[in-house]
């Protein structure tokens, strides 16, 4: 049983690929809380631009 143990401790067959499946999981969870914000910028944004292209044409 020890063996074993030691065994599954020491083998690192896919931890790579858990490291890079945690990085993608966190910058998901970064993109979403930062998703509300970067659209109202954007929102905000274009209701600016389409005033000051009313206010010189309109």
């Amino acid at each position: 049983m020890a063996g074993l143990f030691r065994r599954f401790v020491g083998d690192e067959t896919g931890a790579v690929s858990i490291e890079y499946s945690l990085i993608a999981g966190i910058m998901a969870i970064a993109v979403a809380t930062a998703f509300p914000a970067i659209t109202e910028g954007l929102q905000t944004g274009w209701s600016n631009t389409r005033a000051f292209i009313s206010g010189a044409f309109g």
